[in-house]
């Protein structure tokens, strides 16, 4: 563990010092999204059966803000504690839209992972995600500079545009590896865990031709994901930290969030009972390189959870945005072990 903790710090300290020459889709809450950052993520949790769903609400200040809804569905096949792999199937739909034009992207994709376990601590996946990334929008409503008239834009002038806009689509295909090393110390009344997970996504893996107009020959670069993740519970009590640091690459673009939250668990599980469901409250700060901080609360109930987040814009546009960056809220439903009988069955 304690090369795991220096491997963390030096991660951080780059992410820190590093800085950040674009911003892509993103969610902020990174914990929510685990599919749209790695396919191996699929099935990889303590659980039967997820769903999420996310909302976010971006630069509403300039009057036609990036919209963007993401929902994720996944769960393990032939998961039983007497086996050493399974299988993880998953679901993911992205949507997002902004400007005058409605300009939008509609990316689903089906997820497939193997989980293997390689000890009694730590455990294994790779996936692979494929599907369709359909491109739309009413080009009719874009103006140009050709068509200012000295006082305003006047949008019945011609813009001496030769290019026709069109919609398509494309495939898409992905691919994405997983490790988790964990520790449980297990007492009458709760358990405390110390866990360290890292993902590796890789999107857009066919380089699929953007066909905004005839004969485009423009292809979507590939985007990189690296994250880390952990929890720490602070032992006999009843306080965790839940860091997370997330890289992401796409051509010579990058963007990195890092920060943590802290939770307190109101009920807390154990394996001494099979209880295994907990609740709790948290609060935290992230930072998103030379962009926004990010501040969260999450509330857990046992099966279900709901987050929200909040933006607060740094960069060079805070004097439009006025610091207000972004709102976002998801929605959780976890299907974990809630009885003895099924925690002798759980894969972990």
């Amino acid at each position: 563990m304690k090369k795991i903790n220096y491997f963390c710090v030096l991660l951080l300290l780059f992410g820190l010092t590093s800085g950040v020459r674009a911003q892509d889709i993103h969610f902020s809450q990174v914990l929510e999204t685990p599919l749209f950052l790695s396919p191996a993520n699929t099935g990889f949790f303590g659980g039967y059966f997820r769903a999420i769903a996310n909302y976010r609400n971006q630069w509403s200040s300039m009057g036609n803000p990036y919209q963007t809804l993401g929902v994720s569905l996944d769960g393990g096949l032939f998961k039983s504690k007497r086996r050493k792999a399974f299988m993880g199937i998953g679901f993911t739909l992205f949507n997002d839209r902004a400007g005058v034009a409605a300009l939008q992207k509609t990316n689903a994709l089906l997820n497939v992972s193997g989980v293997v376990k390689l000890s009694k601590r730590s455990v294994m996946s790779v996936g692979l995600c494929g599907g369709v990334d359909a491109t739309n929008g009413n080009y009719n409503k874009l103006t140009y500079a050709s068509q200012f008239d000295g006082n305003s834009i006047d949008p019945t002038r011609l813009n001496g545009e030769t290019v026709v806009y069109r919609q398509f689509t494309t495939t898409d295909i992905g691919a994405g590896i997983t490790y988790e090393y964990n520790t449980v110390k297990s007492d009458a009344d709760h358990d405390d865990v110390r866990s360290f997970k890292a993902s590796f996504g890789a999107f857009h893996l066919n380089r699929p031709n953007q066909e905004y107009g005839a004969g485009s020959v423009y292809k979507l670069p590939i985007r990189m994901a690296l994250t880390l993740t952990g929890r720490l519970d602070l032992e006999d009590t009843k306080f965790s930290l839940v860091p997370a640091i997330v890289y992401q690459r796409q051509a010579n673009a990058y963007t990195y969030l890092i920060g943590t939250y802290g939770k307190y668990r109101t009920r807390v599980g154990t394996k001494t009972t099979g209880q295994k469901t907990e609740n709790g409250i948290g609060a935290g700060i992230f930072y998103r390189g030379k962009d926004a901080f990010v501040f969260k609360l999450l509330y857990e109930m046992g099966d279900y959870a709901i987050g929200a987040s909040y933006d607060m814009n740094v960069s060079a546009y805070r004097t439009a945005s006025k610091y207000f960056g972004g709102i976002e809220v998801s929605l959780r439903y976890n299907m974990l072990a809630g009885s003895l009988f099924e925690a002798r069955r759980e894969y972990k």
